[in-house]
């Protein structure tokens, strides 16, 4: 099926054979969805962020039991907050009227909201399973840290939002470069600048990546089908990476209102919300969104905004509501279906070289 990728530099450099990077996304991916692609011939992504070292370790231990191919591992490498007491005390007192209009106190302790960096544990985790792809958001650890998940032989990448974050990471050592257009769904992984509104679309950052720098390109944003991944190769990149159409599998682990949106009238609603972490991410439009930002100067820095608004989600989530739930989803979520993940994974890998194919032959 790889015989005529028209830029085969991603595959030849992590292994794989199929172009396609699931995109690793923390909550609804597990070992079970990494393997299935990574059994189709993509490159399956474990998202660590959310999990902790004991987690990780059994994810692992899954993932190298079922499948032999190459995998990713991904880690979050923002820094840790400093809690502000009176940013969290606004917070509260805007959250107040929701509390009370669904019977919950307003003073009512609230559980962490955590996201852990890639720290020492995680570091000794990549050491001793040695996946063949290690992957950040939010830029790369320190260079010690980095420079030992190096030494195991890991492809690194990570994600640039615009030219001077990819010159960034090149610089610094990134084999390969996710550029994530505006368009893509969960956190965006901007670590240069915090201006969402002078972030690009996928077409338009895909070819000035690649010609700002040398290593491969991967595409990510608003990709769901065959289409996508041909335009993607045509600017420039090696690779796509496809997130959303993932949460159509059954593999994804969704809450219930989080799936019936995705499959909903609205999917294609969505905004970029800093309202759940403290980080701008894409998600759908949603009650808490509309009501509360979906950006504002309120919410908590990342990843504290989410603990105070988590006894909402709870009751409403109980009676079958994601009004203050993050909806994480692309801009593509209405081209997308529901496949198995490595029968999509096969899909669209096949969807693309026969648009592909018939480019060459000069066909329609």
């Amino acid at each position: 099926m790889n015989s005529i990728w028209t830029d085969r530099r991603f595959l030849d450099l992590v292994g794989v054979d199929l172009p396609i990077v699931q995109a690793p996304m923390a909550g609804p991916v597990f070992s079970d969805m990494v393997v299935a692609v990574a059994n189709a011939g993509g490159l399956g992504s474990l998202p660590c962020a959310t999990f902790t070292p004991a987690k990780i370790r059994e994810e692992l231990s899954l993932v190298r039991q079922q499948t032999s191919g190459p995998v990713n591992v991904n880690f979050f490498c923002h820094r840790p907050p400093v809690f502000d007491a009176e940013r969290e005390k606004r917070w509260r007192t805007r959250l107040g009227p929701y509390y009370e209009e669904f019977g919950l106190d307003p003073e009512m302790p609230v559980p962490a909201s955590s996201r852990t960096p890639f720290d020492e544990e995680a570091c000794l985790l990549v050491e001793e399973f040695r996946p063949e792809v290690v992957s950040f958001h939010f830029g790369l650890p320190e260079q010690p840290l980095l420079a030992r998940v190096k030494a195991t032989g890991a492809r690194i990448l990570s994600s640039a939002t615009t030219v001077a974050e990819a010159r960034w990471l090149e610089d610094r050592g990134c084999d390969a470069i996710i550029a994530q257009g505006v368009e893509a769904g969960g956190h965006r992984g901007m670590f240069l600048t915090d201006d969402i509104s002078t972030q690009v679309g996928t077409f338009c950052l895909v070819p000035q990546i690649a010609d700002a720098v040398k290593v491969p390109v991967v595409a990510a944003g608003g990709i769901a089908d065959g289409r996508g991944i041909v335009a993607a190769f045509a600017l420039g990149a090696s690779a796509v990476q496809v997130g959303t159409a993932f949460l159509f599998t059954p593999e994804a682990r969704l809450a219930k209102p989080h799936r019936e949106a995705l499959a909903g009238d609205h999917a294609g609603e969505t905004a970029l919300t800093n309202i759940f972490t403290g980080r701008p991410s894409r998600g759908i439009l949603n009650r808490a969104m509309r009501e509360l930002g979906p950006m504002t100067g309120s919410a908590p820095a990342f990843p504290l905004a989410g603990g105070s608004l988590a006894p909402l989600r709870a009751v409403t989530e109980k009676a079958g509501s994601g009004d203050f739930m993050s909806l994480w989803a692309g801009q593509a979520a209405r081209i997308c279906h529901g496949l198995p993940a490595g029968d999509l994974t096969r899909k669209l890998a096949s969807d693309a070289l026969e648009r592909l194919g018939a480019r060459i032959a000069g066909t329609p």
